[in-house]
């Protein structure tokens, strides 16, 4: 395994983070191809022990359950100062509006519910999951730099912004000598890139981690044509974002098996490669142990520039699609 830097922080993460949404009671959530705990378990110590520290979660993910499942087994497996735990909050309910709820006692809320799911003292990374159009952008950083402060929290990341929403909230930390985002967690891979467009260069500026979600996107860039699987018959979410564009996808996904075909290796390994050449630590989820195997082989893997060419070049503009989407 290898290790960075995450951002300006000085948390140390592997270049491969486990994303956990595929844990938790799939009848707390919207996801009915979930693993249980015992599931979860294996999967996690199986990344700890390929040398993954970073594992990302989310107090929406199955009602609280994949935090929970996460929580408990990396207490039993490992020890908490040898792993890097992210988590995400959500925007203030209608409720909370309608009560005055503020976004600083929002947040002081939601941490304290998700360090009481995940079991521990402290969350590594806690990110900003979706931009909260409803609360006053002050009151979100004062929240989350009053929890850095208190010693709950390490560090801040966002998720599922634009770039002028990070530099605005950033620029007011600066000013107010609040706490920094140090990483961005945004939707791409190699059949959406639109990331690329602002938010790369915005980062690339500032220092700050790239660590996308989707990196597969939900498993479409590790099938060849025909090829199925659970997640990607029953995942309605994943369907929303790609099924559209599945013409234009398809063209390129015929050049990950083309290169993968032309290597010897598989399809997840060619995606993951050329994404790892691009950011900080990419978010793949695993639902089976080959998942992880296939993803930790992707770092011994350097793509020539002949074929990163030949898997960009025939990539042509997407809609903003998901969170992204209905936020707009």
């Amino acid at each position: 395994m290898k290790y960075v830097n995450l951002g300006n922080s000085d948390i140390k993460v592997s270049r491969i983070c486990m994303g956990c949404m595929g844990f938790g009671d799939a009848q707390n959530g919207q996801h009915s191809w979930t693993l249980d705990e015992t599931q979860s378990k294996e999967i996690i110590k199986k990344g700890l022990d390929y040398g993954i520290n970073f594992f990302d979660t989310a107090i929406a993910y199955q009602g609280g359950t994949s935090e929970q499942y996460v929580g408990k087994a990396l207490k039993e497996l490992s020890k908490r100062q040898d792993v890097i735990v992210a988590t995400k909050f959500l925007p203030r309910t209608q409720y909370e509006i309608d009560n005055s709820i503020s976004g600083q006692q929002h947040i002081q809320s939601m941490v304290d519910k998700s360090l009481k799911n995940l079991g521990m003292d402290y969350i590594d990374l806690y990110i900003y999951h979706m931009w909260d159009y409803n609360t006053p952008l002050f009151e979100i950083m004062d929240g989350l730099n009053a929890i850095v402060k208190s010693g709950k929290v390490r560090a801040i990341g966002i998720s599922n912004c634009y770039a002028w929403q990070l530099a605005k909230a950033n620029a007011m930390a600066e000013r107010f000598g609040f706490a920094k985002f140090v990483s961005v967690q945004g939707h791409y891979n190699l059949i959406f890139r639109e990331e690329e467009r602002e938010m790369f260069p915005y980062c690339k500026e500032e220092n700050i981690a790239l660590t996308p979600y989707s990196a597969l996107a939900g498993g479409r860039l590790s099938k060849r044509r025909g090829e199925t699987s659970k997640r990607l018959q029953q995942d309605t979410y994943a369907k929303s974002k790609y099924d559209n564009t599945q013409e234009q996808d398809s063209i390129i996904i015929d050049r990950v098996s083309k290169v993968a075909d032309d290597r010897g290796i598989s399809m997840t390994e060619v995606s993951l490669a050329w994404i790892l050449s691009k950011v900080t630590s990419p978010v793949c989820g695993a639902t089976k142990i080959h998942h992880l195997e296939s993803t930790v082989k992707a770092l011994d893997i350097t793509l020539t520039n002949d074929e990163i060419k030949y898997l960009e070049e025939t990539y042509v503009p997407h809609k903003l699609v998901g969170v992204m989407a209905e936020n707009k």
